[in-house]
């Protein structure tokens, strides 16, 4: 939902995100149909924008896809350092808006990544966790 918007304005209705899409629990979004999605477009608490509406289900349908085949999405992400070949993976297995810039901010906000300074208390924690 961020692309294209700023942080604090998807940050300021994370709330009513996790009520209308079932407190992210990816088996319930996946279930979502096209009542689902008009219901959501009429939702003034979220970003009501189809395409993004429409990739969030279709994301929750790929991400169980990933897990069946992984395990977990976790074991399945961890394999990948370049942000450009996850980014082009994933859209592959019909993931939707996962361009190269929000896989890399999923990539630093989960750790794959470590774009920390040196001197940050994080830069340390994340290398050491990646070991």
């Amino acid at each position: 939902m961020q692309a294209g918007l700023s942080w604090e304005t998807v940050l300021r209705k994370r709330a009513a995100f996790r009520r209308a899409f079932a407190r992210f629990a990816p088996a319930k979004v996946a279930s979502f149909g096209s009542r689902d999605v008009t219901r959501l477009l009429k939702d003034t608490g979220i970003i009501r924008n189809r395409a993004k509406i429409e990739a969030a289900v279709a994301n929750a349908r790929a991400f169980l896809t990933v897990q069946r085949e992984f395990g977990t999405f976790d074991a399945y992400v961890w394999r990948f350092t370049d942000k450009d070949k996850l980014s082009k993976e994933l859209r592959a297995r019909g993931f939707r808006f996962v361009g190269p810039t929000i896989v890399e901010s999923f990539m630093q906000a989960v750790g794959i990544r470590n774009d920390h300074e040196r001197g940050c208390y994080r830069w340390s924690e994340l290398r050491a966790l990646a070991r």
